[in-house]
């Protein structure tokens, strides 16, 4: 007996089995297609990286660095270490380390697991997956409306109609510091309504005040001063040549002045899609205009835009409208009987996957009535047989599992050598 207990897996990261993880590797690649057609370029950065980046990065006072980051001092060498919370700050640390925007600006994505320590909940675990998408070097409201296009392109491509779009515009810095002061002074008034963690931050972060959940603090959080009304002219500016090009595209947003995000780098434009379909997770994109990172991190200034989606929330609604049946595991699924039999099968097999076929091969010696079971389970479109009067004849038993052949026999003798071509052309 095994002296080793079992060991469960952690709280908040989850497995991803069969056939689960082929609904991940189809979003996946609709994904990948869906960013190629706008001239979206893949970047890949360390899942680990220097604490400081995240703190200066995403603001010292936010709960994903209060609360939410995984790190430790590197024992090795005495170095604090962050698994990343989100891709943005090592995406805009790597542009700058690269100095990759040395001759024009670049449209990049990442996708990958984050890492935070959050209550585990429908949609949201410690490990996640986000798909991150950042246009760097890009001023203008054009590309802000770009990426929103973009979004609402994929929407339709997955048959999602029941996500809204949350705007708002949080300016530039002097006029934040302006609403900032004005909304001290309204939380200062109302001390007696807000919370043990409204409190805390009421000086040091007041704009997150507002992103409260807390059913007591509504209606001061509704009666605050609104950052909107002390936008300049070309804060507005932008603003409205967002919505303009939004109007030009036909795609509904609602002005949503209590949104801020929860991340300190965003400036002007901030969005959100929104579904009521996950619970209280209803967020399922996020994002935002960023234009003074890239110098507060060590670049030279340039303007950058980016939106992050959460995979785990997107593939809960996708699956949602989806079929119940899995995807197949092979196209076809091949059964034999006796060792001459599994090897012309092997040998089968490899010449339909050089056709473009996905072939299973019988793994073993079981007889045919549980390998015709196994290949049913598959999702196999048809069965190749080859017993022993298959092999005597050089043509293998085509056996169809889900319905008729195009040609409408159910089951068919073929050549060994055009079996390939005639599963090809039907499949």
């Amino acid at each position: 007996m095994s002296e080793f207990k079992k060991v469960a897996g952690l709280t908040g990261m989850k497995d991803t089995l069969p056939p689960e993880s082929a609904r991940w590797e189809e979003l996946e690649a609709l994904v990948r297609d869906w960013l190629a057609g706008y001239g979206y370029q893949n970047m890949r950065t360390p899942v680990l990286e220097h604490t400081r980046l995240f703190t200066r990065g995403i603001g010292e006072v936010t709960d994903i660095v209060e609360k939410e980051m995984y790190s430790f001092v590197d024992p090795l060498n005495d170095e604090r270490l962050t698994m990343r919370p989100e891709f943005t700050a090592g995406i805009v640390r790597s542009a700058i380390e690269h100095n990759f925007l040395y001759d024009r600006p670049r449209r990049i994505y990442a996708m990958g697991p984050v890492f935070r320590h959050e209550r585990p909940q429908r949609g949201r675990y410690r490990q996640f997956h986000q798909i991150d998408v950042e246009a760097l070097g890009f001023p203008g409201p054009d590309v802000d409306a770009e990426l929103i296009l973009m979004l609402a392109r994929l929407w339709r491509l997955l048959g999602l109609n029941d996500i809204r779009l949350e705007l708002n515009s949080l300016g530039q810095p002097a006029e934040r510091a302006a609403h900032r002061a004005a909304l001290i002074a309204h939380l200062e008034k109302h001390v007696d309504v807000l919370d043990e963690e409204a409190r805390r931050r009421m000086h040091s972060n007041p704009l997150r005040v507002l992103d409260t959940k807390n059913p007591a603090m509504q209606d001061m959080a509704n009666a605050a001063p609104r950052l909107f009304d002390f936008l300049g002219a070309e804060s507005l500016a932008h603003y409205q040549g967002l919505c303009a090009r939004l109007d030009d595209a036909g795609v509904a947003y609602t002005l949503n002045p209590r949104l801020v995000r929860g991340l300190d780098y965003y400036n002007l434009t901030v969005f959100e899609w929104v579904t009521d379909r996950l619970g209280a997770q209803g967020t399922v994109c996020g994002g935002g205009r960023y234009d003074g990172l890239i110098e507060l991190l060590g670049g030279k200034p340039a303007p950058a835009v980016g939106f992050a989606i959460g995979m785990e929330r997107l593939l809960d609604l996708w699956l949602q409208d989806a079929s119940e049946r899995a995807p197949a595991e092979c196209q076809v699924y091949l059964a034999h009987q006796g060792d001459d039999g599994q090897r012309r099968a092997a040998r089968l097999a490899e010449s339909l996957r050089d056709a473009g076929l996905r072939a299973l091969v019988h793994a073993g010696s079981t007889g045919f009535k549980s390998q015709f079971r196994r290949a049913d389970a598959s999702g196999a479109a048809a069965a190749v047989i080859i017993g022993g009067d298959e092999l005597a004849a050089g043509a293998a038993t085509v056996k169809w599992l889900r319905a008729d052949s195009p040609d409408g026999a159910q089951q068919e003798s073929v050549a060994f050598d055009q079996l390939a071509q005639y599963l090809k052309q039907r499949i």
